[in-house]
């Protein structure tokens, strides 16, 4: 049972890395089809940022996806079967900015 005193943080960044990498999609051309900034999507999939409920709808709306999808628990369990990502799951934010800076200079 989760202890009422710890603040509760939902995956945000990494559900939105997830459906952006299922299009086969940059932050660059996610961020346009969103119409908000590339280093604010960077942002959010880091941590960085939590994104207010009307930027998650456009960045849901651009991955052709409903809010239902995006929260939706049965999505969140196939995030969570992948080894990689139940990993990615269980960093701390600054290993998160650390993974993400070198999978910068591998990819994109």
């Amino acid at each position: 049972m989760a202890n009422p005193q710890e603040p509760f943080e939902y995956p945000i960044g990494a559900r939105i890395r997830f459906f952006r990498e299922r299009k086969q999609i940059s932050t660059n051309k996610l961020a346009n089809l969103a119409g908000i900034s590339q280093s604010y999507v960077r942002d959010i999939e880091i941590g960085n940022k939590n994104p207010t409920i009307e930027i998650i709808f456009q960045l849901c709306k651009a991955l052709g996806i409903s809010l239902k999808d995006f929260f939706d628990d049965d999505s969140s369990s196939i995030l969570k079967q992948d080894p990689l990502v139940a990993k990615i799951y269980r960093l701390s934010k600054e290993q998160r900015e650390s993974l993400m800076a070198f999978l910068d200079t591998i990819h994109e």
